[in-house]
């Protein structure tokens, strides 16, 4: 945690800063931003995904390999994005290229079975304790096939969801991702806001808003909405502004405070799953949800998701009560590096690796901050973590939204300027592969050590 010496950081240094390294930035990649400009002319914004669409501007990556990726103006990094969690094993990892490389030539797609499913479908039911498993090929359709099941399941429409958590952009869960301050309402009731335009309004009047670590909040909205609850979807550690912990017990009293309403407990484990331990939030925080939603790392690179959960719950899907479906679910290439991902790559090894890199991560980013003193704090777990800008835990959004956003702009901006990749967006958040070294992860520490030097000065 941070020192008990911090002292504030004047807002103008790191406006000066900012400025500094965003001119750098764009002098050094001029190709990315004329393909940008190109890019405008056929994609929205330039961009695949909104989520791509970044400041100062989009860098266009050429190729990866092991920890590293290349940027089209020739740019090496060290690569703490990874994809946005996605690539714990690495780029190119020889037993994925392998593994896909033999599939591809024996076929890329049938829509029928293959033996590759069963086998990753009873090593994922081994990890979280869940005996059913469907495939979906995104955490977006993970989780909305898990609220639908859950829906079917109880006979229930309502869902309740954390404030600030994303599970996905369809219409059921795009509620409240990022409600601006004047549209939260109190802290005991949130307002449901929908985060975009095109969500019908009776869709979002279906989804309750309670923050995390709330109990009261969550037990005030059973009471309000009695018998109407099918389930409680939450992200065991919130991952969408920065990590965000759940307090000691949390989870076992949401879980308590669910089926004593008859509804269920959901964990969007697509960014938790795999890689903060081997089962997941579910394994490190020991605490069993009725459904799960996995997607990202357990595909190894490859577009992959999945929803697990009891054999009653699941008994939607047997009996064809509940439609859960999709031409490329279970596909042979996805399956092939998953059955990799799972059983030949993410091994305890493995996960020795991913902690002997987080407390380098830990011991030197502490290290920067007790001797610069400033008001921030470190967060690791296994593959994933980050820096908090503010030095008392948060423990929801609205503690998140005290915290001065330039701060992890002007991080982004250090790291890509010195040779590492972090995701864009206002959330610190990095993801390590098992193909990340001490020397990788030093040089992370390095570039936060030189901003923090810099702030002081």
């Amino acid at each position: 945690m941070a020192t008990t010496t911090a002292r504030e950081v004047p807002a103008g240094r790191v406006s000066d800063l900012v400025q500094a390294e965003e001119e750098r930035f764009r002098k050094a990649r001029p190709r990315s931003h004329e393909l940008w400009t190109e890019a405008r002319e056929v994609l929205s914004r330039g961009v695949p995904s909104s989520f791509q669409d970044a400041a100062p501007h989009p860098i266009f990556v050429e190729h990866g390999q092991g920890s590293r990726v290349w940027d089209v103006d020739g740019h090496e990094y060290v690569d703490f994005h990874n994809g946005f969690g996605v690539m714990v094993v690495g780029h190119a990892h020889p037993k994925i290229v392998d593994a896909v490389s033999a599939q591809v030539r024996r076929g890329s797609h049938f829509a029928q079975p293959v033996e590759n499913a069963v086998v990753v479908a009873r090593e994922l039911s081994r990890r979280f304790h869940q005996p059913k498993w469907r495939f979906t090929n995104s955490g977006t359709e993970s989780t909305l096939d898990a609220v639908r099941i859950a829906r079917g399941f109880t006979g229930r429409d309502r869902v309740i969801k954390i404030e600030a958590s994303y599970h996905g952009h369809h219409d059921a869960l795009m509620v409240s991702v990022e409600p601006p301050p004047e549209r939260m309402g109190p802290a005991d009731d949130p307002n449901s806001f929908p985060q975009s335009e095109g969500i019908p309004a009776a869709i979002v009047k279906l989804t309750t808003v309670v923050p995390f670590n709330d109990l009261p909040a969550l037990e005030k909205a059973f009471a309000r909405h009695k018998d109407e609850v099918a389930a409680v979807i939450v992200e065991p550690a919130m991952m969408n502004v920065g990590i965000v912990l759940p307090d000691q017990g949390f989870l076992g009293q949401v879980k308590e405070v669910a089926h004593r309403n008859g509804a269920l407990l959901i964990f969007d484990e697509v960014k938790t799953g795999v890689t903060i331990a081997p089962g997941g939030a579910t394994e490190r925080f020991k605490v069993t949800p009725d459904l799960v939603a996995l997607a990202k790392a357990i595909g190894g690179g490859l577009p992959c998701g999945a929803v697990g959960g009891r054999e009653d719950v699941m008994g939607v899907v047997e009996e064809k009560r509940v439609a859960q479906m999709g031409t490329f679910n279970g596909n042979p290439l996805t399956m092939a590096a998953a059955r990799v991902t799972l059983l030949e790559i993410l091994d305890p090894k493995a996960y020795a690796h991913f902690d002997a890199l987080a407390e380098t991560l830990q011991g030197g980013l502490d290290e920067a901050i007790a001797r610069y003193e400033l008001p921030f704090h470190v967060i690791t777990l296994a593959a994933r973590g980050g820096v908090t800008y503010r030095a008392r835990r948060v423990r929801n959004y609205r503690d998140y939204l005290e915290i001065d956003k330039s701060f992890s702009y002007l991080s982004w901006l250090y790291q890509c300027n010195r040779g590492v990749l972090m995701a864009p967006g206002a959330e610190e958040n990095w993801t390590l592969s098992v193909q990340h070294s001490a020397d990788d992860v030093q040089r992370y520490v390095d570039n936060f050590g030189e901003m923090a030097r810099d702030l002081r000065q």
